[in-house]
């Protein structure tokens, strides 16, 4: 029988193999656009490539309005002036430590709400119970591409009067009840950073639906400017290069390309992994768009460090897997000083932080390398699961050594004595021998 899956390299991968590694659209078409901005001496101020590059993301999401903005780190905090949040705002603990960051730079206090161990994504009744009197705004995470829960935080919001906006860093490309994120809430906001699926090397952009929201938003990108020589608010620089929207624009005529290697590999990996014991692949919703930028584990072991023993495993062969987002924000400085015990009220933050692990894939990765990945999984889980039923065998009785009745195995040691290493090595091989040939492996 031919093995399930195929061996990894011996000594590891040739190269590096990244979470995020980027996806680079057509050369010749870049270098046709990097023409145009040469020829029309416009770098910035809202270029003509920049424009371009709104008008078709708005299309694609089938959104009012887009505002291109240099990094989603601006873009959250544009927002968050925009919509006069002070005090507190609500976010989740397990994300990229800039949706926290974001708003702390501009003087909010993020408080940390739980998530849904099963989606990764804020918990509504979480929520619920971190609002106070300081609280202006809730900040939720579209964590892996995959929605909030939308209409159940619209809801909160609703109630006690506060401003609900996304951030939507993963989400590029996906939907939500069948419509693309990008309208809900007050605002969205996306990163196309390098490290994303779709990229304008560094960059991002603000979202939304309301036409006063969108031009107060595109004020405060350029420095708050309304006319020559003049400003009506407090900006910053935050505009989009025309060098960035130009590998936008070439990454765009090539994001449906990319999804379609993403889907392939997050296949590949989810067949590969069905045989794999005590690992749970977080999967998306078959209805909805995805993007599959992130294959997503959780290592279910149950034992302290089964998660890192995995990850080791994976770098000494050259597989850069992350434990994203672990520690939870939460847990980082500045936040740990000013709240140490917050993780008290995080307890599903801390299982899924304890167990996250994130797999490389992108246009550098193919189904066949994901299933080398997943082999070396494989070997590390198959090893705990035989170890761990072998510590479950239950030691000889005192004095039934040497008398072995028909169909069992003599004591390989004398009555009361613990088995020599060398005995102890022979059942392990012995036991991981009849697991690999009841998984259908020889």
């Amino acid at each position: 029988m031919a093995p399930v899956h195929p061996q990894p390299p011996a000594d590891g991968f040739d190269r590096p193999l990244f979470v995020g590694a980027p996806n680079i659209g057509d050369r010749a078409a870049f270098d046709g656009y990097v023409e145009q901005i040469f020829t029309s001496h416009r770098l910035s101020n809202g270029g003509p490539l920049v424009l371009e590059l709104e008008q078709r993301i708005a299309e694609r999401l089938g959104v009012r309005h887009v505002v291109a903005v240099s990094n989603a780190t601006l873009g959250l905090q544009i927002a968050a002036k925009a919509l006069n949040l002070t005090g507190e705002v609500i976010v989740p603990s397990f994300t990229f430590i800039a949706t926290a960051n974001a708003l702390a730079w501009i003087g909010i206090r993020p408080v940390f709400a739980d998530i849904d161990p099963l989606t990764h994504c804020l918990d509504p009744a979480s929520v619920r119970r971190a609002i106070t009197p300081a609280t202006s705004g809730v900040l939720g995470v579209h964590l892996w591409g995959r929605p909030a829960p939308i209409e159940q935080l619209q809801q909160v919001a609703d109630e006690h009067g506060l401003s609900l906006f996304f951030d939507a860093a993963h989400a590029f490309g996906a939907s939500h009840g069948g419509r693309m994120l990008g309208s809900f809430g007050r605002a969205e906001v996306f990163s196309f950073h390098a490290t994303k699926f779709f990229n304008t090397f560094e960059g991002g952009a603000i979202t939304t639906d309301d036409d006063d929201l969108a031009e107060l938003m595109r004020g405060m990108r350029n420095f708050g400017i309304c006319a020559e020589d003049q400003t009506n608010m407090l900006g910053v620089n935050a505009k989009m290069s025309e060098i960035g929207a130009a590998m936008g624009l070439v990454n765009l005529n090539m994001i449906d390309d990319v999804v379609a290697v993403n889907r392939a590999n997050w296949q590949a990996y989810r067949d590969a992994l069905a045989r794999v014991p005590d690992v749970r692949l977080l999967t998306p919703s078959a209805e909805e768009a995805n993007n599959y930028q992130y294959v997503v584990l959780e290592i279910e072991d149950g034992a302290p460090g089964a998660r890192d023993q995995v990850l080791h495993a994976l770098r000494e062969r050259n597989v850069m897997a992350r434990k994203y987002f672990a520690p939870g924000c939460h847990r980082m400085s500045p936040y740990l000083e000013q709240d140490p015990d917050a993780g008290h009220r995080l307890p599903g933050t801390e299982e899924v932080a304890a167990r996250v692990l994130v797999l490389p894939t992108g246009t550098a990765v193919t189904p066949d390398v994901a299933r080398a990945v997943v082999a070396i999984i494989d070997r590390v889980m198959t090893t705990r699961e035989s170890d761990r039923r072998l510590a479950a065998v239950p030691e000889p009785a005192p004095g039934t050594a040497g008398r072995a009745s028909a169909g069992t195995r003599p004591s390989p040691a004398s009555a009361g004595s613990r088995p020599t290493p060398a005995t102890v090595a022979a059942m392990t091989a012995s036991r991981r021998t009849a697991l690999a040939a009841a998984r259908g492996e020889r």
